[in-house]
């Protein structure tokens, strides 16, 4: 299994999902160091972009700074939201150019992903995310005005539809190729359903059979056996792997390994836990240690799911006011492990 669209190819179709609170570039990197073949940006408000490059008073770019892209983590895509056809091709212009106010990477983005599968009330309220299932011309419009505006491949993510009675992905799939998509991404749930009950692959599987550019599937993926079903079920040309990465990282050389056929050896207690220490500190330095504590302590209890005694573990490192305390706390969980 391989996926090329425009200038990119990847060997297995391995890519990590964008979530937004969590796939910071502290976490793209990593996961790239351990087979993830893609990355995505967290989704980046096309508007907020824009207005903020248009400010004379705005000394710190806070928008500009989610879309840094690095040559660690590369190839990455930017994704960006919104309802305004303009208003996202601006955006897309000024992100696939890099040449931005605020713009710190150290490599350019390889695509420009639109984000039409975000369930968040405040997002779809708007007429953006998966609200744009339900307005199929707008979204249309979208694709039609980035592609004029860039000479990247113009991808998207998308939802199996609204609800039970709208599940239009394949036909907003055709008309999103029409408008010049180069690959889209398709999770198996409607907006109604969030993230429950389970991802339906037989809706990836119609999509794939409705265009011709690459389709890539979502949704469940949390080990390889996950992965190989999906692939056989849908046909897909590759996999986005979101929450299943979440805390284990390693999933991407788990899934590499049953793809090439060969045997897989998890990761032990101490590599987990000193991977899940260097994950916090690489966030702190970025951030600093006051702004990033509350985004390092989700992710550190993500990395200690399942694990024997996690739930004292877990409740300290929940209180943790410092990387200091964060290192204790893990510590303690291997204590537990001897």
């Amino acid at each position: 299994m391989s996926v090329s669209f425009g200038g990119v190819t990847l060997r297995h179709g391995l890519m990590l999902a964008p979530m937004a609170g969590a796939t910071d570039l502290s976490f793209r990197e990593l996961c790239r160091l351990h087979g993830a073949e893609y990355t995505v940006t967290e989704m980046i408000s096309a508007k907020a972009l824009v207005l903020e490059q248009g400010s004379r008073r705005t000394k710190v770019h806070r928008t500009a700074q989610l879309a840094t892209v690095t040559q660690v983590e590369a190839p990455t895509a930017i994704q960006i939201f919104g309802h305004e056809p303009t208003v996202m091709a601006e955006a897309a212009r000024l992100l696939a150019s890099g040449e931005y106010a605020g713009a710190v990477s150290t490599a350019l983005p390889v695509a420009i992903d639109i984000n039409m599968g975000c369930p968040v009330p405040k997002i779809v309220n708007n007429g953006e995310g998966s609200a744009l299932m339900k307005q199929p011309d707008v979204a249309v419009a979208i694709v039609r005005a980035v592609k004029a505006a860039v000479k990247l491949p113009v991808t998207v993510k998308l939802r199996a539809g609204w609800d039970s009675e709208h599940r239009n992905a394949p036909e907003l799939a055709q008309r999103l190729e029409d408008a010049g998509a180069d690959l889209l991404c398709v999770h198996g749930r409607t907006r109604q359903q969030f993230y429950e009950p389970s991802s339906d692959n037989r809706i990836i599987r119609a999509v794939k059979t409705a265009v011709s550019i690459p389709v890539i599937g979502n949704g469940d993926l949390c080990c390889a056996a996950d992965v190989t079903r999906m692939i056989e079920e849908t046909g897909c040309d590759g996999v986005m792997i979101g929450r299943g990465a979440l805390g284990n990282p390693f999933v991407f050389r788990e899934v590499c390994a049953a793809l090439e056929h060969r045997p897989y050896t998890p990761p032990t207690m101490h590599e987990r836990m000193d991977t899940a220490l260097a994950h916090a500190c690489d966030m702190i330095a970025r951030k600093g240690e006051r702004i990033a504590l509350a985004e390092v302590r989700k992710h550190m209890a993500w990395y200690c799911r399942g694990v024997r005694g996690a739930a004292a573990v877990r409740n300290a490192l929940m209180r943790a006011e410092s990387l200091a305390a964060i290192r204790e706390a893990l510590q303690g969980l291997l204590e537990i492990d001897l």
